[in-house]
């Protein structure tokens, strides 16, 4: 009797075990996938100041908030927005890196949450630099096999969030 409650105990845990190797697989190729249809796209095109690139990873049905701004755009108003922030950059010579962290990242065939610090850093052509951090909340939509951006919100949370923060979170995965 009690060798096959033991053997019983076994199979329940190692069901278990087997279940969330497999959960923790998906989620890591879900999060890869969107690595490579998203984050590798966004960050490139915000660095080049190429708009049209830049929205592309967007849903159309995309809603976007800098709340620092106190604001809320659809994907058009965005747009214009990304369009006259990369116009400025390049009529003042600025250069601008950005780079992301990731504090959390889950998903399911359709749908992920990711939450982060970035930092943009700004090269001025004056030779002066400067950094700025912030955490962002990001849903993305998986749209005809293709993973998009549906919803982007960040804050700087006055200015409390900073490098420790940004080297404390994982770095996006190759």
């Amino acid at each position: 009797m009690i060798n096959q409650l033991l053997i019983g105990s076994l199979k329940c845990a190692f069901l278990t075990l087997f279940s969330l190797a497999s959960i923790t697989s998906f989620s890591q190729d879900v999060q890869k996938e969107i690595n490579e249809q998203v984050w590798k796209h966004f960050i490139k095109n915000f660095n080049e100041g190429n708009t049209s690139g830049f929205m592309a990873v967007h849903s159309k049905d995309a809603v976007r908030s800098p709340r620092d701004q106190k604001a809320i755009w659809n994907w058009e108003e965005y747009s214009q927005q990304q369009a006259l922030g990369d116009a400025e950059d390049k009529k003042e010579n600025r250069k601008r890196t950005l780079e992301l962290r990731f504090t959390e990242r889950f998903s399911n065939n359709d749908l992920a949450f990711n939450v982060g610090i970035y930092k943009t850093s700004y090269q001025f052509a004056d030779g002066k630099r400067q950094d700025y951090f912030g955490r962002f909340h990001v849903v993305l939509r998986k749209e005809k096999g293709v993973w998009k951006i549906l919803i982007d919100t960040d804050s700087t949370e006055d200015k409390a969030i900073g490098e420790k923060d940004f080297l404390a979170a994982s770095p996006l995965e190759e």
